[in-house]
């Protein structure tokens, strides 16, 4: 009888596998010869804690990156982020970066601290060390907040309005709060671990995966009717469709190398974007 079972798996197995060979790699048609451009995404928490996320952390669990250990620090990330060879460096920001620049050559005549956030000390920083001309801020609103935004404030009330006030992120049931020890154990291990450490941690696509189901489990998502879902689809993750899109329209050659850097929050989003097109070649973080 096992000898039987054997068989039957075994011409199963086969059977699956000659299946499997019979159908082409969907490339074969969606790709032609020539590389395409590769992108390699960053996700950071916030150096200069601005306070806007739903998570924020404690005052003895933030970082300050101009001490000379984080300084330190900051180079061995670049180090590593430098394998990449980026030809391009986008950020989370508006399109009007010539503030970051112009930080950064007050930075260099001594006149000026540069900016704490992680697009300067990571996004200048690499833009100096490669000699690139520019700095790409790609940052978008939602398509919720310009409905809102538009909305006459003295006409009635709508939908829009109803799920545009709605908080679709955290919450008092069980899944919230063990999301929320879940970035407490973050914060913590931020302040004990280096920032390269942090960062491998951060950007493995685990971490990556179950911090998008932060928006989907528990909290403001659940909801009697569709308040919710609409919610999150038209306000988080349109925001970050709208940042691909950008990305997308960025002049760019099948040899660049774009390296996208935003809060870690946009960048299972963004991964999952960049796995699904062609368009594109998605290096992996802990792969460089």
């Amino acid at each position: 009888m096992k000898n039987a079972l054997l068989i039957i798996l075994l011409l199963f197995g086969s059977t699956q596998l000659f299946a499997q060979n019979l159908f082409k790699d969907p490339d074969t048609f969606l790709l032609k010869r020539e590389q395409a451009p590769k992108v390699l995404l960053v996700g950071s928490f916030h150096f200069n804690y601005p306070g806007l996320d739903a998570h924020k952390a404690s005052e003895k669990e933030k970082i300050n990156i101009y001490s000379k250990k984080r300084r330190r620090e900051l180079q061995e990330l670049l180090d590593y982020l430098s394998k990449f060879k980026p030809t391009k460096i986008v950020v989370e920001s508006g399109k009007n970066t010539g503030y970051l620049r112009k930080n950064y050559e007050r930075y260099q005549n001594g006149t000026e601290e540069l900016y704490a956030s992680e697009t300067s000390q990571i996004g200048m920083r690499l833009v100096d060390r490669f000699d690139l001309d520019t700095i790409y801020g790609v940052d978008s609103a939602s398509l919720l907040y310009q409905l809102y935004s538009e909305k006459d404030s003295l006409a009635t009330k709508t939908y829009i309005d109803s799920i545009t006030e709605r908080h679709y992120f955290g919450g008092d049931d069980e899944m919230s709060q063990r999301y929320t020890n879940f970035y407490n154990y973050k914060d913590a291990m931020t302040v004990k671990s280096t920032l390269l450490e942090t960062f491998q941690y951060m950007n493995s696509d685990k971490v990556l995966n179950r911090g998008f189901g932060a928006y989907i489990v528990g909290g403001q998502f659940v909801s009697e009717e569709m308040e919710g879902s609409d919610a999150l689809s038209m306000l988080w993750i349109n925001r970050n469709v709208r940042i691909f899109r950008k990305i997308q329209q960025l002049e760019y050659t099948n040899k660049d190398r774009i390296l996208v850097l935003f809060g870690a929050g946009h960048i299972s989003i963004l991964k999952w974007l960049f796995e699904c097109t062609p368009e594109f070649a998605l290096v992996k973080f802990n792969k460089l």
